[in-house]
C-alpha cells in the first residue's frame, strides 16, 4: 500500500460517517469523479478515494484532471496481469483496508474486476455497497467478458442500485431486485462530460497536427478482452479501407496501455501518415476528440454514452451492447468486427450528410441523463446513511 491520507473524521465534534469510493480504471475515475466532488462539497460524510491500481497511470491522470488524488493506492498493477491476479489482489487489498480502517459504505462503479472484488470485500464484512451504473445488461455472460458477469454479481450484492436509465431499472426489476433499492439517476459520465465541455481544450503536441487543420477525422478505440487478436486486426484493416476510400479523412487512434492491444494496432496501422497512433489521451483532450471527430469506431461502453450526448455516430465493434438506448437513438450502430461491414457503414456515414444529420437530430434528448446524476446519488446516500 503506497499511501494513506484520510479526511478528518470529525465535524463539529460529531464523528462523520465514512464512504469509501473504490476505483481501478480510467473510466471508473472519470465517471466517479463528479460524485466524489459532490459528496465532498456537501461535507456531511468523510469520503476516502481508494485506487486499486488495476490501471495505474491512466487512472491517476484522469483523477488529476478533476483535482483529485487517491487517499489510498493499493498499486496492484503488474505487466500482463491476469484476471485471477487482479481479482485476488484487489479482494485482499480492499479487505485488509476495511479491516484496519472500516467504512460505513463502499461505492463502486460499473463492471470492472475492481468493482467485483471491492464489492465482495465489503459484502464479506457486512458493509453496504452502492453500485453506480447498475442494471446494464447484454444478456450474454460472455459478452462483454468478464464485465457482464461482474455487473450481474455486484447488482445482487448492492444495497443501493443507481440505474442510469429506465431500461436499466426495468432489467433490475425483472431480475427481482426490490424496488426500494433501485434509483434512476442518469449516468455520471454525462456529469463529467458537462463539466469538461465547459473548459474544453484541444490536445497538444506536434503529432496532433494532422487533425488540427479542420479536415474530417475518425476517432478509433479498441481494448476489450474479447477483441484481442484477430478481431482488433480486422477493425484496423477496416479503418485502412475507409481511409483509402475517403482520401480527405485522417484517423486518431489512442492506444490502450495493454501490450496485446498495442502490438496489434502498431503492426497494421503503424507508419501510415494518415493515422495518429498515440498513448491514451487525457480526459479533456479525449472529449475534444469526441466533439470534433466526424465519426467514432469503438468497442467502448462509455464512448457510446458520450457519443449519444454529443450527437456523434459511433460504430460499435461488438456483437451486443448493454446500452440499447444508444441503438434506439441511432447514434450507435452495431457492426461487430466484420471489416467489410465496418468499412461500408463508415463510408456511408462519411458520404451521406442526410443520414449523418439525422443521427444528431435523434440525440437531442439524451437518454443517458442531464448531467446531474451525482447530485441525485448523493441525495440518496445522505438520506439513508446520515439519518
Amino acid at each position: 500500500m503506497e499511501s494513506v491520507n484520510l479526511n478528518s473524521p470529525r465535524a463539529g465534534g460529531a464523528e462523520k460517517k465514512k464512504i469509501d469510493v473504490v476505483i481501478g480504471t480510467r473510466p471508473e475515475a472519470i465517471k466517479m469523479a463528479p460524485l466524489i466532488l459532490e459528496l465532498r462539497r456537501r461535507a456531511r460524510a468523510s469520503v476516502r478515494v481508494v485506487a486499486t491500481g488495476q490501471h495505474s497511470d491512466m487512472l491517476n491522470r484522469a483523477l488529476e484532471y478533476f483535482s483529485l488524488v487517491p487517499d489510498v493506492n493499493l498499486s496492484v498493477m503488474k505487466d500482463r496481469q491476469s484476471l485471477d491476479y487482479i481479482t485476488a489482489s484487489v479482494l485482499r487489498g480492499v479487505g485488509e483496508l476495511l479491516d484496519s480502517n472500516p467504512a460505513d459504505v463502499v461505492l463502486v462503479h460499473g463492471d470492472t474486476t475492481t468493482t467485483l472484488s471491492a464489492s465482495l470485500a465489503a459484502f464479506y464484512r457486512g458493509i453496504p455497497v452502492g453500485h453506480v451504473e447498475a442494471g446494464l445488461r447484454s444478456f450474454d455472460m460472455g459478452l462483454p467478458f468478464p464485465e457482464e458477469m461482474n455487473r450481474v454479481v455486484v447488482d445482487r450484492i448492492a444495497r443501493w442500485l443507481f440505474a442510469p436509465t429506465d431500461a436499466a431499472m426495468k432489467n433490475l426489476r425483472n431480475e427481482g431486485a426490490p424496488p426500494e433499492r433501485i434509483f434512476v439517476t442518469g449516468n455520471t459520465v454525462v456529469d463529467a462530460l458537462r463539466m469538461t465541455l465547459d473548459g474544453d481544450s484541444a490536445p497538444v503536441g506536434q503529432d496532433m497536427a494532422p487533425i488540427m487543420d479542420g479536415a474530417p477525422f475518425i476517432l478509433m478505440t479498441a481494448h476489450r478482452r474479447e477483441s484481442w487478436g484477430a478481431p482488433i486486426e480486422r477493425i484496423c484493416r477496416a479503418l485502412l479501407r475507409v481511409l483509402e476510400r475517403r482520401g480527405e479523412c485522417r484517423a486518431l487512434v489512442p492506444m490502450h496501455r495493454n501490450p496485446v492491444v498495442r502490438d496489434s494496432m502498431r503492426g497494421i496501422l503503424g507508419g501510415d501518415e494518415r493515422i495518429i497512433l498515440c498513448d491514451p489521451l487525457d480526459y479533456p483532450s479525449f472529449v475534444w476528440a469526441l466533439a470534433n471527430c466526424r465519426i467514432i469506431i469503438s468497442d467502448s461502453g462509455g464512448v457510446q454514452e458520450e457519443a449519444t450526448a454529443l450527437g456523434k455516430p459511433v460504430l460499435v465493434t461488438r456483437d451486443v451492447t448493454e446500452r440499447p438506448e444508444a441503438l434506439e437513438r441511432g447514434s450507435a450502430i452495431l457492426v461487430g468486427t466484420d471489416a467489410d461491414l465496418i468499412a461500408s457503414r463508415a463510408d456511408r456515414l462519411l458520404s451521406d450528410p442526410s443520414e449523418y444529420d439525422a443521427i444528431a437530430g435523434r440525440c437531442r434528448l439524451n437518454p443517458f441523463g442531464d448531467g446531474y446524476a451525482s447530485a441525485r446519488i448523493a441525495d440518496v446516500i445522505e438520506r439513508d446513511l446520515l439519518v
